[in-house]
């Protein structure tokens, strides 16, 4: 495959694998939209706007490590879209390894984010070579608001909370129910603490009168990209959609999974768990909409003596994590990231930087910071 195209979007046939194509070429970047059938990513690629202006090719490629390594080869930076991560993860990061590529990825499946730090995380820091999964809106935005509030001094502990309106896509339904099945954690000083399959809270939604449903959502990627950090000592992330329906439906599925799913053997957990999300979500969601598709991560910063709280207004999530992925191949092509092996979008790029990226598109306000008086 040519190696004149530097940046691979694997799985580029799904929704937000177009989004990521769209602003490759906003950004100028000529890239490989590979994915299993070529025909099928070609019909998706002639609807991404403006792509007679892009400069790309369609791959056709199975999922092995073998046959994704050849692709690869050339190319500087993979971003793969093909999820749920723990399923379909291990050879695309593999491949990205043995290619010499920078990975990224969309996910947010708590346990995929351990295993592939103790994995491969210290493979790719050999290399020179990034490893960051997890670059999305749902993760990103929000870890964007948690390094605003530890500029405050005396700042260790971080609630998080991640809310958005819209509906999950078929890829994104499947890894919700595919983490269902996992033990997950949030940080208490500097330890995993597993969360109660049932937890859930009422949260107060910033600007607005009503409450919303929020649930740990996974564990989410926050307490494993805050656990070595030294000003971190407690991280606790939940999230959800403002659609309370949709909430109240996963908390009444988590309870049948934990009744019934569980006890059977993984095969049968696997195909009962995607027939499920199946169920919900078989198709490909609208483009995002500005004026409804909101998104609200806020997150409040505390310490013995300070106390900080900073809400970040966003629409398009999904368009959010497009740019995110694409801003992610523009810097890896042009400059070396802060940190190699395991690390997050603001550990390896600035959280500064990554926020001025969405401002610069419109897809996030100036952040609200309060801080509390001396």
């Amino acid at each position: 495959m040519s190696s004149k195209k530097p940046v691979v979007i694997y799985g580029a046939s799904g929704y937000t694998g177009r989004l990521v194509a769209e602003y490759l070429r906003e950004y100028r970047i000529p890239f490989i939209a590979a994915g299993r059938d070529a025909k099928r990513t070609q019909e998706v690629m002639d609807k991404v706007p403006g792509i007679e202006n892009a400069d790309y090719e369609v791959a056709e490629v199975e999922h092995s490590t073998e046959a994704l390594t050849k692709l690869f080869k050339g190319a500087k930076v993979v971003c793969n879209m093909v999820g749920p991560f723990m399923k379909y993860g291990p050879e695309a990061v593999e491949a990205s390894l043995a290619a010499g590529c920078h990975y990224t990825d969309t996910n947010g499946e708590q346990n995929w984010m351990m295993h592939a730090e103790e994995t491969w995380g210290a493979a790719f820091a050999k290399k020179n070579l990034l490893l960051t999964p997890g670059i999305a809106q749902m993760y990103t935005t929000g870890e964007i608001a948690a390094n605003i509030c530890l500029e405050t001094p005396g700042i260790d502990t971080l609630d998080i909370l991640v809310l958005w309106k819209g509906f999950p896509t078929y890829a994104s339904t499947q890894t919700i129910f595919s983490i269902l099945t996992a033990n997950f954690y949030h940080l208490e000083q500097n330890q995993y603490v597993q969360w109660a399959p049932d937890a859930k809270v009422e949260a107060m939604v910033p600007g607005q009168h009503a409450v919303a449903m929020a649930l740990p959502w996974g564990g989410t990627a926050h307490p494993v990209w805050f656990k070595n950090d030294p000003r971190v000592s407690t991280c606790k992330a939940m999230g959800g959609v403002f659609e309370r329906s949709v909430m109240e439906g996963v908390v009444q599925i988590t309870s049948v999974i934990e009744e019934k799913i569980k006890k059977l053997p993984k095969a049968e957990q696997e195909k009962a768990l995607s027939d499920m999300a199946a169920s919900l979500q078989s198709g490909m969601p609208p483009r995002e909409n500005p004026r409804i598709n909101i998104s609200v991560d806020s997150v409040h910063g505390s310490g013995p003596l300070a106390h900080v709280h900073c809400v970040i207004h966003g629409n398009c999530n999904y368009k959010q994590t497009g740019l995110l992925q694409a801003y992610t191949a523009h810097h890896l092509l042009q400059a070396p990231p802060k940190r190699y092996g395991f690390a997050s979008g603001c550990q390896a790029f600035g959280h500064r930087e990554l926020l001025g990226v969405l401002q610069s598109f419109g897809l996030v306000s100036a952040p609200v910071v309060t801080r509390a008086a001396p």
